[in-house]
């Protein structure tokens, strides 16, 4: 997700049914997640010991930043040891300070070159969180002091390329919602602590260019950068220990304590010659991450560059089924293409076994157990979510807005409201229930994975029945406009927010701005942004009102995240996203009732016990199956490719196919390798895809055995009947992992991507019976809300513009500073 502008530039009853939650929530729960395979020992580690000072001793400090090499957008687990207790009162001592910085020199960076500022924890505005600098305060400041016009001095944030700020709250490159500094890492009583920081590419923060590659260099080398560490302890610069430290980590003499570790990137942006023929892939976000570790090794080995673009399964389909001349050569998909009467045979290849990850930050600065680790959810209480029943999903209310509306009366105010989620995670007995997430951030997509979800509530009776209409145990019932929908029964790629209610905020100066729904919990663009929102803790929640000469009702919507310490959000991501930044992952119980996560193991049990789809050797996503430690929301990524398209272009997809099955399955963090949160494909499923890939190269597949009568749709090679025999028996050609060839890096032209006939992705729903009852009730689905963004986009692209869905594939270009100028 690129980095977002700024307005201007200054800019939970039956008491059997609870017992029996209590005895589910007793049960003793797996660990939280296989962190030896989302974090494994990197040798790059590096620990630096603190320094001491005149007046505080950091001596013993150690703080190891846990990776510096082979680093992307993701998050990087920084610990440290030898400090003393942060004071759990409203003293502001002893924490650290971190901050992600960029910088030529091999020394380190300045602090100019920082990025710090607008993170407040909370409580009252000081210079300990932000970039002024208190005038006369540090004798060891030289560079910024008090000018003639009395204003105080800051430190300037001076970007990579461009004009440095003008004040200390000048957002033109970062802002409250994007920085990445943390601002105050508590440490605790035994003198530790640890936290996961996000690191930033030039993808979202251009102003710091890390991986960005230099064209004009010559040596393609990413630029590196640097993570600073702060100390802060007990005194002031001079001394003074007043119990509440009210000084810049940018000043002189607290500058002077850092430590300094060297990050090293991997190259982002399109790294491949141009003048190799490109061959276009486009298709479901699951296989993303792996395609960007894969793309700079084929375009090594090779005279082709693969692109990858990022979009809706039905979209991708299309390319295949409806192709015009520009359409990309392969489809990424998670159900198959079905085989169509008189067109050419399609073959299916597995490529990543992955799934879907239900993520969340849950801080709480006023309890002792400061982060929330462990958390576990049923399909019930999903449903519940994902249909707007809870009051908080839908309003804030208060005497002020005429309490919780009529239609939702007798609901739980939140989930930690719901006997339900309590019963299963007593921890949260007793937090601030008007704090706590107030939904789930959805992808505004339509996508085969969110018939994954709808499908795992439906495999569950509780859930199901709720869906249907059915109270639960305490009474809680569906939000109403729900109950038109049949998501009992059907499984939408999308996901409605079917509830219209409307209530106004009222802001100073007699202004005012309606807000719904949609509003407290906004869609995310896709998976990738939900996973990046949640590791940010912050939705995009908009139910704030500001100054607007030019609305009717004199404000408009805008909201903030919140202070550090009270980041609540939860979100539907990709378990790679989800691994990649370190989040926390909720247990959900498989069809056993055991609660489990996506981990290696129960993502490759729940393939095998997946069937077949319509289409031979296509697996189905399945979670009433998902059964002896299975994961109930894994899916199996699949490449889809007519043997019609020209032998130049069947030639490069089956080499490409034959690196994914092969050297694309070693698990790692080097480009190249496949990223944690996938699971290695099964050796069958490897053979399949080495299969499928000489049967699109020789471009003949055999209409498999017992099929419907058509040779439209091929999964190559399972082994058996029902269309395996017929691709099995070609000849193999190269084994897995051979004949590299390919690029990297660019997602090519989306105008060209768009199959004749195709819908966009937030329009492929439009014809539904669900949507067009939501429609009817004035509920909004994601097409409604997102729709018009994607199609002002997808003009642009017509236009000639280059490709920018999201996802980490190509690097995006920062216009914060131009719009904030014309502001």
């Amino acid at each position: 997700m690129g980095v977002r502008s700024h307005p201007g530039r200054r800019t939970a009853a039956g008491i059997g049914a609870l017992l029996l939650a209590l005895v589910v929530a007793l049960v003793p729960l797996p660990p939280a997640a296989d962190r030896a395979e989302a974090a494994e020992t990197d040798s790059s580690a590096m620990t630096l010991p603190g320094t001491k000072g005149p007046y505080d001793d950091f001596s013993s400090l150690r703080v190891t930043v846990h990776q510096t090499e082979h680093l992307r957008n993701q998050g990087l687990e920084v610990s440290w040891t030898g400090g003393k207790p942060t004071p759990d009162d409203s003293t502001l001592a002893n924490f650290i300070q971190v901050m992600q910085c960029w910088g030529d020199d091999p020394a380190g960076p300045r602090r100019e070159q920082c990025v710090f500022g607008f993170n407040q924890p909370g409580g009252e505005s000081l210079d300990t969180w932000n970039r002024r600098l208190v005038a006369g305060s540090d004798p060891g400041e030289t560079e910024y002091t008090q000018d003639s016009g009395n204003f105080s001095p800051f430190v300037p944030f001076r970007p990579v390329e461009g004009d440095p700020t003008d004040s200390e709250s000048d957002t033109t490159y970062f802002g409250p919602n994007d920085t990445n500094a943390e601002s105050m890492l508590k440490t605790g009583v035994d003198g530790t602590g640890s936290a996961i920081f996000e690191v930033h590419t030039a993808l979202q923060a251009p102003h710091l260019g890390c991986g960005a590659v230099d064209a004009a260099a010559g040596d393609g080398a990413p630029r590196s950068c640097w993570l600073v560490v702060v100390p802060r302890g007990e005194y002031e610069i001079e001394g003074d220990r007043n119990g509440k430290l009210n000084t810049s980590p940018l000043s002189r003499s607290n500058w002077d304590r850092r430590l300094v570790f060297p990050l090293g990137f991997d190259a982002v942006g399109d790294t491949c010659e141009p003048d190799k023929a490109e061959r276009r892939i486009i298709g479901s976000e699951l296989l993303t991450d792996a395609m960007s570790s894969w793309q700079s090794v084929l375009c090594a080995g090779g005279n082709t560059r693969f692109s990858f673009t990022q979009a809706g399964e039905d979209r991708a389909r299309a390319a295949v089924t409806q192709p015009s001349d520009s359409s990309p050569g392969l489809a990424v998909t998670i159900d198959p293409v079905e085989p169509v009467d008189g067109a050419a045979a399609v073959v299916h290849a597995p490529l990543a076994v992955s799934g879907l990850a239900l993520g969340f930050l849950w801080e709480d600065s006023g309890k002792e157990v400061e982060w929330v680790r462990d958390l576990r959810m049923t399909p019930r209480l999903l449903a519940k979510l994902l249909t707007q029943s809870y009051v908080t999903g839908i309003r804030f209310w208060s005497v002020d807005t005429g309490g919780p509306p009529d239609h939702l009366a007798g609901n739980p105010e939140s989930m930690l409201r719901d006997p339900e989620f309590l019963a299963l995670n007593p921890v949260m007995e007793g937090r601030a229930e008007r704090s706590a997430p107030y939904g789930i951030v959805l992808p505004g997509e339509n996508s085969d994975t969110s018939r994954i979800l709808w499908r795992y509530l439906q495999s569950d009776k509780d859930a199901r029945e709720f869906l249907e209409g059915k109270e639960d145990p305490w009474g809680m019932k569906i939000n109403p406009y729900y109950t038109d929908l049949a998501l009992g029964a059907e499984a939408p790629d999308y996901f409605p927010k079917a509830d219209p209610t409307e209530t106004r905020i009222d802001g100073s100066n007699g202004i005012s701005a309606l807000y719904t729904g949609a509003e407290v919990v906004p869609y995310a663009e896709n998976l990738h942004d939900g996973a990046q929102r949640v590791r940010r803790g912050y939705s995009g929640q908009t139910t704030d009102v500001s100054l607007c000469q030019e609305c009717a009702t004199g404000g408009k919507l805008t909201g903030e995240r919140r202070g550090q310490g009270s980041r609540r959000v939860m979100g539907l991501s990709d378990a790679a996203s989800a691994d990649r930044l370190r989040l926390d992952v909720v247990a959900l119980p498989n069809a056993d009732g055991e609660f489990v996560r996506p981990t290696n193991a129960s993502l490759l049990r729940a393939v095998a016990t997946m069937k077949d789809s319509a289409v031979p050797g296509v697996k189905a996503p399945d979670p009433a199956r998902a059964t002896d430690g299975a994961y109930p929301l894994t899916a199996v990524a699949y490449a889809a490719g007519s043997v019609d398209r020209p032998e130049a272009e069947r030639q490069d997809y089956a080499r490409m196919i034959r690196y994914a099955a092969g050297a694309g399955q070693t698990q790692g963090m080097v480009p190249g390798q496949l990223p944690h949160g996938y699971a290695p494909l099964p050796a069958q499923m490897r053979e399949q895809a080495v299969r499928a890939a000489a049967a699109l190269e020789k471009g003949v597949v055999a209409e498999p055995t017992g099929s419907p009568g058509t040779t439209g749709g091929v999964a190559a090679g399972t082994g058996g009947g029902d269309g395996a025999g017929a691709a099995g028996a070609l000849p193999e050609t190269g084994a897995a992992g051979a004949g590299l060839s390919g690029g990297s890096g660019t997602q090519g032209d989306e105008a060209s991507a768009e199959p004749e006939g195709a819908s966009s992705s937030g329009a492929s729903a439009a014809g539904t019976g669900q949507e067009k009852t939501v429609a009817a009730s004035g509920g909004l689905t994601p097409a409604d809300i997102l729709g018009a963004v994607r199609w002002v986009l997808l003009g642009v692209l017509v236009a000639g513009a280059a490709a920018a869905l999201a996802g980490p594939v190509m690097l995006r270009l920062s216009a914060r500073k131009a719009a904030a100028a014309a502001d």
